[in-house]
């Protein structure tokens, strides 16, 4: 009997082993799913503040709801890290993972630059131009650019902007004669299309624009939308605002990622990215054309 008491407690010593050794084992797989790291990417805006910060934590924010906790973008403000003339160059070497803000803010590179954001002012419209970029061959061409610059970028546009206002003026404007000379505030193809028509052109970041014409370091500047240009306070330096310019009849947002970061994610994530700038083209559309109506 004592030994068939034994060979008993022995069996049911093995039976136990092995669930124990099954628990162990799964208590120690459950670290590797719970501990899983979320990737954060470090993205600055071009913008300080107003609705264009708005647009972009709007994009954050549908990233970030979709990817759960497998990605989370960390959105910085102008100048946290470095200086918006500085952006492109730092997603390129990895100092940011993104950037969002708009091609006419690396025009310096290349003239093409206007292709995606301040093209020749009679043509399409900024919904053409996204057309064009998205089903016309324009993202081809970008990639291209891109490669031909070095640039170790993968982009997204979205945010079709109407027609820019000519800006705000010390004086009423009624013959293009009267523009001859002044100091004038813009970017990209219109900075060279208004120094063709004599003007001087000042190239600054939207925040020190008023502040300029407070001062006198510029006399007349436009910068995007009547929502902003409030938001800066241009109302209180000038009462002169002229509206259906040409100068830039079409813009949109550049999303821009480093290249390595992005192929390193899965094509979950990439696609979340990708989409979620699709469907922030729809809500920049919608939110900002009530905007603009009501604050002009």
């Amino acid at each position: 009997m004592a030994i068939k008491k034994s060979k008993v407690s022995r069996r049911k010593f093995l039976k136990t082993g092995t669930i124990a050794a099954g628990a162990g084992a799964a208590t120690l797989a459950m670290p590797n799913v719970s501990m899983a790291k979320t990737t954060t990417l470090k993205v600055q805006a071009a913008w300080g503040g107003g609705i264009f910060l708005e647009n972009a934590k709007s994009y954050v924010d549908r990233v970030n709801q979709m990817a759960g906790k497998g990605l989370k973008i960390d959105l910085l403000s102008v100048n946290s890290v470095v200086k918006t003339s500085q952006m492109q160059d730092a997603v390129h070497r990895g100092v940011l993972d993104g950037a969002h803000y708009v091609p006419a803010y690396w025009y310096s590179k290349s003239p093409a630059a206007s292709l995606f954001g301040t093209g020749p002012c009679f043509g399409w419209s900024a919904q053409e131009m996204l057309g064009w970029i998205h089903y016309g061959g324009g993202m081809g061409l970008f990639n291209e650019l891109m490669g031909s610059l070095g640039l170790n970028l993968v982009s997204f546009f979205n945010s079709p902007m109407p027609a820019q206002p000519l800006g705000w003026f010390k004086e009423q404007i009624k013959a293009s004669s009267q523009m001859k000379g002044l100091k004038y505030r813009t970017v990209g193809l219109a900075a060279d299309v208004m120094n063709e028509m004599g003007l001087s052109v000042v190239q600054l970041p939207g925040g020190e624009i008023q502040p300029a014409m407070k001062s006198g370091l510029i006399d007349a500047a436009e910068f995007n939308n009547p929502t902003s240009d409030s938001d800066f306070g241009m109302q209180d330096v000038s009462k002169h605002y002229h509206l259906a310019s040409f100068h830039q009849s079409q813009e949109c947002f550049e999303v821009t990622f480093n290249k390595k970061k992005f192929n390193g994610l899965s094509k979950e994530l990439q696609a979340i990215l990708e989409y979620a700038s699709e469907a922030e083209n729809s809500n920049f559309y919608w939110n900002n054309t009530l905007r603009y109506a009501d604050d002009l």
